[in-house]
């Protein structure tokens, strides 16, 4: 059994069957004979598809919203904000479909030679719980549009969100085989990417879950795209709009209760504003509102299991003991974690060298630009970098030097649709969204033709 508890209340709101191996190889099997149609489909037909489920997410809007933030404490604000960008990602791929997937000619001493996206079979989705409705879709979209089948094993404590998921393909309108969520265990999965049938992999997850899913799909043979975890840097220059800063980096550290990859996990502030900005990002911390996330004015709502948020407080009391100083926060209550600020931390501290996954942030000074880059490259993940400076030529010509997926000038990193979006080194390879992300899971097949 997989059950869904309500981190804001300890309360059980839903239990589901673990499939046993028949059950999920048939499945598989629904996916593969439904690929051998799905394939062939008409652009146009994908693209009337990708509207219906737009019109399909926003009918189940308010009870998807409601239901992530039962089962993982997202605040219902940012529930409903996820479903937007659902929304969002539909039509994106709805309005350039047609023009992403045309043929590419090539001059060649071919008569006719050109280059075409030929889609690859059934694609496993292994997703995590912080976003439960967006992580799925910014998968499954594109794999989808490009005629490929999506088999999905998602977290077992948001499987309503990942049965709401399925439920909306259907309605719809989309075959049953085209996507279907797996209800398994993270045992099971290995039995799946051994399948000749499933033809690529794509998980969103931890560095150590990355690992162990590529090790088995390289043994295979077999595409995989990781997008894994972030410890990301968010550097404030002396020059730089301080109140565009500060807004960002609260929303880029505490939104989904800093449950985010791409969150700002590490600020680093030019010491000539140094102290105005902490005193400044304090009163603004210690503003937000914390409390049950089903109320529409909550920012902070719980983590969402007791244990993430024992493996905060771990952290938080590791870097302590080495030195680190707690300016504001550091109290757990059950799920419940402060919003959370410390300085005086060195490199070697739990909180600077692991991903922190909750709202904890550290605020270090730094000297110049050069300083900045070493920080920010100081570190195993390379998912994105926010520069906050008036200079942003200068941040153009630097952007190269930072170790990272993604740059982002006076904004905090974030995923979009137009995009392509994914990172370097233990925050995992391959990019999704953007044209880039329709072709991950795809053939470029060559074609040269003598008449």
């Amino acid at each position: 059994m997989f059950e869904s508890i309500n981190p804001a209340t300890s309360a059980r709101i839903g239990s589901y069957n673990q499939e046993d191996e028949s059950s999920f190889l048939y499945k598989l099997k629904v996916a593969d004979d439904t690929f051998d149609k799905w394939r062939f489909t008409k652009v146009k037909r994908r693209v009337e598809l990708m509207d219906s489920l737009a019109s399909s997410l926003a009918n189940n809007r308010r009870h998807f919203s409601v239901l992530m933030t039962s089962e993982m404490g997202k605040p219902i604000s940012e529930s409903e904000a996820e479903i937007s960008k659902c929304i969002w990602l539909c039509e994106f791929y709805r309005d350039n479909l047609k023009s992403f997937l045309k043929s590419v000619k090539i001059k060649s001493d071919a008569d006719s030679s050109y280059y075409q996206h030929v889609p690859i079979g059934v694609i496993l989705g292994i997703m995590p719980w912080n976003f439960p409705a967006w992580q799925a879709f910014r998968m499954a979209v594109p794999a989808i549009c490009a005629g490929n089948t999506v088999i999905l094993k998602h977290a077992s404590n948001v499987m309503g969100s990942a049965e709401m998921i399925e439920k909306v393909f259907r309605e719809a309108g989309f075959e049953t085989g085209v996507f279907q969520n797996l209800r398994i265990s993270s045992q099971q999965v290995s039995t799946l990417i051994r399948d000749e049938r499933v033809r690529g992999v794509s998980l969103t997850g931890s560095d150590k879950a990355g690992s162990s899913v590529a090790s088995q799909a390289g043994k295979e043979l077999k595409k995989s795209l990781l997008e894994l975890g972030g410890s990301n840097a968010f550097i404030v220059f002396e020059d730089a709009d301080m109140d565009l800063a500060l807004e960002k980096t609260v929303k880029g550290r505490f939104q989904n209760t800093g449950q985010s990859c791409i969150a700002n996990k590490r600020l680093f502030v030019q010491k000539g504003i140094f102290e105005k900005f902490l005193d400044a990002y304090v009163r603004r911390v210690r503003d937000l509102k914390v409390g049950d996330p089903i109320m529409q004015d909550t920012q902070i709502g719980p983590m969402a299991r007791l244990d993430l948020a024992e493996t905060l407080e771990r952290q938080l009391k590791e870097s302590v003991e080495l030195g680190a100083k707690v300016i504001l926060g550091g109290k757990r209550d059950g799920c419940f974690f402060d919003p959370t600020i410390i300085t005086d931390v060195e490199p070697n501290m739990p909180v600077m060298k692991e991903e922190v996954f909750g709202p904890v942030i550290p605020i270090v000074p730094f000297d110049d630009w050069e300083d900045a880059l070493r920080l920010s490259n100081d570190n195993e993940f390379g998912l994105g970098v926010s520069l906050f400076t008036a200079n942003t030529s200068k941040a153009k010509k630097w952007a190269e030097r930072f170790d990272e997926g993604a740059v982002f000038v006076n904004e905090l990193v974030k995923s979009d649709p137009r995009l392509p979006f994914g990172g370097v080194k233990r925050s995992g390879y391959g990019r999704e969204l953007s044209s880039l992300g329709l072709f991950e899971f795809t053939n470029v097949q060559t074609v040269f033709v003598d008449e």
